[in-house]
């Protein structure tokens, strides 16, 4: 079995912190995920649909806090290395990969929050039924919103399919990793 390449800092794995957040983000964002499906494709009673986007204006806020810490994290603390065997152009792939999740970890919950401060339906967020959460000032006071709410409907709908497009690909690249590459990828996010 290759040795793991280390990172300039001589890194092997993600730390703890990393580790955490990756894995609760990645919960957060397959839990909105299977919310937003829900209630695009369910006929549900209007109680349990403003119920669940409730929940997921919540989670997704939630979600967005740790996103940021995420990004903090990363730009304060070294990755580990890839492969050193790995072909530059994989390397370069996952490299983009990488940002575009990190682009729409970022897009996706403001995109979310500034639908919500446009809506012309004006329901306020609270989150999991207790913390009041303001609208996007500037977006909150349009005086013709219903543009703007379905651009950014579009805009969060598109975002959310190329975000799962990503991650299934993040997936299938660690998958492939472990089994077929048989290197350290994969370990390095792993809790154990």
């Amino acid at each position: 079995m290759p040795t793991p390449a280390r990172a300039a800092s001589g890194t092997t794995r993600y730390s703890t912190v990393a580790i955490i957040l990756h894995w609760l983000i990645a919960l957060g964002i397959l839990t909105l995920i299977a919310m937003g499906l829900v209630m695009d494709h369910l006929h549900l009673d209007t109680m349990r649909v403003f119920q669940l986007y409730q929940l997921h204006k919540s989670i997704g806020i939630s979600v967005m806090f740790l996103i940021l810490l995420r990004i903090g994290w990363r730009l304060t603390h070294q990755a580990p290395a890839l492969p050193g065997d790995m072909p530059p152009i994989e390397k370069t792939a996952a490299h983009l990969a990488h940002a575009g999740l990190y682009g729409l970890q970022v897009l996706l919950p403001l995109s979310g929050w500034a639908m919500v401060s446009v809506s012309v339906l004006g329901i306020p967020t609270v989150l999991f039924g207790t913390v009041p959460w303001p609208d996007l000032p500037v977006l909150s006071t349009l005086s013709d919103k219903a543009p703007v709410e379905t651009a950014l409907k579009i805009i969060h709908h598109w975002a959310s399919w190329g975000l799962l497009a990503l991650i299934m690909l993040h997936v299938a690249a660690a998958l492939r990793h472990q089994f077929m590459l048989h290197d350290h990828v994969l370990r390095q996010m792993l809790p154990s």
